[in-house]
């Protein structure tokens, strides 16, 4: 079994590796939770200049049925620290909108089709919002459990597709605490 310290010390190749080896998520598993997320592999000046800590929501959305979520903004404490959320105007900044989509038949620019995909380009983002244009496969990391996953983001421009240096664990953290639609109607 796996651990979150495990994938912390784990060079590129390595948390490739997982990915590509890593196992289904029943998307069930996630409705309505919140996911604790760490940024793996890139390098501490990118990390100090974005996040080393996010949160990812999962929301199976009533009206739809889609399996969809967003990114929340977290205080930068260290990780051994609570995910606490920043605000504005008394609400959760909240970014990045997605659905979870099986990936079968998906053309990625590396073999991931193991797990899920979250893409942003269906999440009712901003029409010139270049999170648009990102995809992130992301699997289980250990088998039957959707408590941590591992993903990884890359970049689709038309038929193009190339991958970033940009891997991600996801933890746990509990049930979802707070709606938000999406920028606009998806």
């Amino acid at each position: 079994m796996l651990t979150r310290d495990d994938l912390l010390t784990m060079s590129r190749p390595e948390l490739l590796a997982v990915l590509r080896n890593g196992h289904p998520i029943d998307p069930r598993d996630l409705d309505d939770t919140e996911y604790a997320g760490i940024s793996l592999g890139l390098p501490e000046v990118v990390e100090r200049l974005t996040w080393k800590k996010f949160k990812k929501t999962f929301h199976r959305d009533p009206r739809s049925g889609a399996l969809r979520g967003w990114n929340v903004r977290i205080q930068q404490d260290g990780l051994d620290r609570p995910w606490v959320p920043m605000y504005r105007g008394g609400e959760p900044k909240t970014f990045g909108h997605y659905q979870v989509v099986d990936p079968t038949g998906v053309p990625m620019p590396a073999d991931c089709h193991g797990g899920l995909l979250i893409d942003y380009g269906r999440g009712g983002n901003r029409r010139f919002d270049a999170i648009g244009l990102t995809r992130d496969p992301v699997v289980a990391v250990n088998p039957g459990s959707a408590e941590l996953l591992l993903g990884w983001s890359y970049i689709e421009l038309g038929f193009t597709r190339f991958g970033t240096p940009s891997f991600f664990s996801l933890e746990r953290d509990g049930e979802l605490t707070h709606h938000v639609a999406p920028p606009i109607a998806s």
